[in-house]
């Protein structure tokens, strides 16, 4: 259910990785993959993150769960506390949390890969992987553990006799569906679905995104969902971030972004989005030249050398990340000038 408390907020969030030269392992630059971001989602909500391959969607994700340990900012959760049974609101700094709090905020902070055949221990039963989780957590009696594989199972629409089969023995979409269960077997509060569905054919991706949507009601998730294709942004989720070049360029709700879009780059990502409807067309927008390089981005606006209304002031300045109006955040000069197109023009 949605609610008006920020479960997660993330605040000036840089990822650099060093570039370094072979001789003496020298630092002779640095690869910006997320540079300077912010964004929160509230509990019960889904916030797609969106962008093209290389902006720096995964890192955040990543980031964010202290995979990837972060260069600055901050990542704030403000979790529900179930492991002591109180039931009490905590917040925490994610960034300078401790190895053993880390360890702790597992049980509130999953993920699921996008590779349901790279993501799983192929040594291991389904029971065991699904159940793994629960013993690193403490939960060391086995009939505990089991019974709590088997609802996940049910839950994720597999079968209970299929905790002592392998993982090669499933097709995609199932392995899929054993990879959601681990990652909800501790209840998690907050899930980010990296790319969750790409790699499946796309009637599953229909029954998976179904299920994760089950799935968020049944058990109160939060999720951060990154992907690419807009037919699933527009499906599942309640706001949309557009990421390009390591930046959050526009921020607002689905049914705004599809709309009114505020940012060129924007608008192009919308146009090359199919329309399974004859009675409609979209006006294709080819975005000119390459993108950028994230060890050396463009002055300015990052997105002005492939910009169709780029002009003088958009290389000299980089643009405000400010609010527009109704909480429609846009990083562009000229948001409220430019006559974007929407998803649909008939």
């Amino acid at each position: 259910m949605l609610s008006d408390r920020i479960l997660l907020e993330v605040k000036n969030l840089k990822k650099y990785f060093p570039v370094q030269k072979r001789i003496f392992r020298r630092e002779v630059g640095y690869v910006r993959a997320v540079d300077g971001i912010n964004f929160f989602i509230k509990e019960g909500e889904t916030l797609s993150l969106v962008g093209e391959s290389g902006c720096g969607k995964t890192t955040t994700g990543r980031t964010i769960l202290r995979l990837i340990e972060p260069t600055e900012g901050e990542i704030l959760l403000n979790y529900k506390e179930t492991a002591n049974g109180n039931g009490n609101y905590q917040e925490i700094n994610v960034t300078t949390a401790s190895r053993n709090e880390i360890k702790n905020l597992r049980r509130y902070m999953q993920i699921i890969y996008q590779d349901p055949y790279s993501s799983l221990n192929s040594r291991m039963t389904v029971g065991s992987i699904i159940g793994e989780p629960l013993l690193v957590h403490g939960v060391s009696k086995a009939k505990e553990r089991e019974e709590r594989v088997r609802e996940l199972l049910i839950a994720v629409g597999m079968k209970p006799d299929h905790m002592q089969r392998y993982p090669h023995e499933f097709s995609g979409g199932q392995r899929q569906r054993i990879a959601i269960a681990r990652a909800l077997v501790l209840k998690p509060q907050l899930v980010v679905a990296d790319e969750p569905v790409s790699a499946l054919d796309v009637s599953i991706q229909a029954q998976v995104l179904n299920l994760l949507k089950s799935l968020q009601g049944e058990f109160n998730l939060t999720y951060l969902f990154i992907t690419h294709d807009l037919s699933v942004v527009k499906y599942i989720s309640d706001r949309v971030a557009v990421m390009y070049l390591g930046k959050i360029v526009e921020s607002t709700s689905t049914e705004e972004v599809f709309n009114n879009p505020k940012h060129p780059y924007t608008e192009a990502l919308i146009s090359a989005a199919p329309i399974p409807d004859p009675d409609y067309k979209t006006k294709r927008i080819i975005l000119q030249g390459d993108i950028p390089s994230p060890v050396n981005p463009p002055s300015g606006c990052y997105f002005h050398p492939r910009c169709r209304y780029v002009k003088e002031m958009c290389k000299r300045e980089a643009p405000a990340y400010r609010d527009w109006g109704g909480r429609h955040f846009v990083s562009c000069h000229f948001a409220d000038q430019l006559d974007l197109q929407p998803l649909r023009t008939q």
